[in-house]
């Protein structure tokens, strides 16, 4: 590795520490300013880590740390050493913070409005995490591990944990501070998916056109677009026809299919969600 591409792979190290340490720290205070204090738990290892907190009254900053240590060394062994370390690091930073915000006095005493931000402020804490390659939840590594070795999804098996943990706060609780839970928890993964994925909503659009070299240009030109222009066959008649894709933000769509519809009527137009964009002129404005 020649000395620029090290400092390059330092420069990455840095970041991604840096957004691991503010996602981490950024869920400890939701976790101790809103939920905890309002007894209203999270799914995974945090959940089970309050419970037994309150069940034994040993400290969360504790638990969480001695709870995840087996999950990630599971990680290292299945998922690579990257993901475990990133993965620690993040728990260590989260039991830190915890140590000291757990004393401090709670942002709210309305359960109603904990659960809220507390599950929108925890979404963004783990979202951050999750992007920067890291985990707070061992479930989720042991999920991956069986996901792999059964039919169930990851998402199944997860869900499958949580059901039971976010219900058992109903017996160390009160069945409100489950339902609260609940609430919580379905806020939190839907900010996860938000800030995880991207906050830019794009659109991928597949054109089937016999016009394809007219629509192209118009796309490049009038929409200051890329466009990738791909050979395929009809599966009825066999004859060769070429599709063409390209990616555009969401407030772009009526405008392209305008511009198509303009050229060739009869042109078939799919619209589909696009998770992530990264790289290369997809998504991006061709210059003039």
């Amino acid at each position: 590795m020649t000395d620029a591409l090290r400092r390059i792979d330092k420069v990455r190290q840095i970041r991604r520490a840096i957004g691991l340490t503010i996602g981490a720290a950024i869920y400890s205070a939701g976790l101790n300013l809103f939920l905890i204090p309002n007894h209203v738990i999270d799914g995974g290892v945090t959940g089970i880590s309050l419970l037994i907190q309150a069940l034994t009254g040993i400290p969360f900053s504790v638990l969480i740390v001695l709870l995840n240590v087996p999950f990630f060394y599971m990680g290292y062994k299945s998922l690579g050493p990257r993901l475990a370390a990133s993965s620690m690091f993040a728990i260590i930073v989260l039991s830190l913070c915890s140590s000291r915000l757990e004393k401090m006095m709670p942002a709210t005493n309305d359960p109603f409005l904990s659960t809220i931000f507390g599950g929108i402020i925890i979404g963004l804490g783990v979202g951050i995490v999750i992007k920067n390659g890291g985990s707070t939840d061992g479930t989720e590594i042991v999920a991956i591990w069986m996901g792999s070795r059964s039919s169930f999804s990851v998402g199944e098996i997860v869900m499958f944990f949580n059901f039971f943990i976010l219900g058992a706060a109903g017996f160390v609780f009160s069945w409100n501070s489950a339902m609260y839970s609940l609430i919580a928890y379905f806020i939190c993964s839907r900010m996860i998916d938000a800030v995880s994925t991207g906050l830019d909503s794009s659109k991928g659009i597949f054109i089937i056109t016999t016009c394809y070299d007219d629509v192209s240009d118009a796309i490049v030109h009038d929409m200051h677009r890329a466009v990738t222009r791909l050979h395929g066959q009809g599966g009825f008649l066999k004859d060769d026809k070429d599709v063409l894709y390209c990616v555009i933000s969401r407030l772009e769509v009526t405008k392209l299919k305008q511009v198509v519809r303009d050229i060739d009527p009869s042109a078939f137009i799919t619209v589909f969600d696009v998770q992530e964009v990264e790289g290369g002129l997809v998504g991006k404005k061709v210059q003039k």
